[in-house]
């Protein structure tokens, strides 16, 4: 998560969005990363390059998460707007990095914003742009990986969400993937889909995971494949890997904070 914020800094940085300088960038993960703000080596170059007389266009990049960290989100939050403000920054826009727009993105995440507005007052104005999940092209870094494409069946995975119609657009993805879905949290499951494919007769199945980063469930989801790989050894399952921190993610990213920059 840490390279991810560092390429969003430098690709806003790359791109000379001089309607940035005065917006920091705070990003909940999914559940169990902990990483904690602040990155601060852009301001020092622009301080540095107005000092030598040069034009510097940077963008204050901070982490968050809503869960497993010492303190609450919202706490976090107003430790990094406390810091932007020293640097004179009074507007955060917040970017959910989920990909579902569950219980986390649409009331958890909301209420820790309220929280910290709160306790900020008029000092700092906080904007919470759309989960990553919504835009439309994430879909694309998926269909894109080569993996995906060698297989006579294909599974997209992903958390799943019980919030009605927030798994609409894993159905999305998975249409333009190809593939039939399967959740890890709700039905229909991987051994459900797994089995099914077996039935129609298909021998070779790519199972594509719909998460951001590797970690506990990424682990999970690998331990599974390799017990469906003894239940059903005539079949050659291939596990793909997440999406990652790539330039074309941070490049995502920047297209949601951009929508309100004029």
């Amino acid at each position: 998560m840490e390279t991810l914020a560092e390429l969003v800094r430098v690709r806003l940085g790359d791109r000379k969005l001089t309607q940035m300088n005065r917006i920091g960038d705070f990003t909940p993960v999914l559940h169990t990363e902990v990483i904690y703000p602040t990155q601060l080596d852009g301001w020092r170059g622009r301080r540095e390059a107005q000092r030598r007389g040069g034009v510097g266009t940077t963008v204050l990049v901070g982490t968050a998460t809503l869960e497993l960290a010492p303190v609450p989100l919202h706490e976090q939050i107003y430790q990094f707007a406390t810091t932007a403000l020293t640097l004179g920054c009074d507007h955060i826009q917040i970017l959910p990095l989920f990909l579902l727009p569950g219980v986390h993105v649409m009331e958890d995440i909301p209420q820790e914003v309220r929280l910290a507005q709160h306790h900020l007052g008029e000092r700092v104005l906080i904007e919470q742009r759309p989960y990553l999940g919504a835009h439309p092209n994430l879909g694309q870094l998926l269909v894109n990986q080569k993996a995906t494409l060698r297989a006579d069946a294909k599974i997209l995975l992903s958390h799943g969400t019980r919030r009605s119609g927030g798994n609409q657009f894993v159905e999305n993805v998975a249409e333009e993937l190809g593939a039939i879905v399967a959740y890890w949290s709700v039905q229909p499951t991987l051994l459900e889909q797994v089995k099914g494919l077996v039935v129609e007769g298909y021998e070779q199945i790519t199972i594509v995971p719909y998460f951001l980063f590797s970690g506990g469930i990424t682990d999970a989801i690998a331990q599974a494949v390799a017990h469906l790989g003894e239940q059903f050894p005539t079949v050659q399952l291939n596990l793909g890997e997440p999406i990652g921190a790539t330039v074309e993610l941070a490049n995502l990213i920047i297209d949601l904070i951009e929508v309100t920059q004029g």
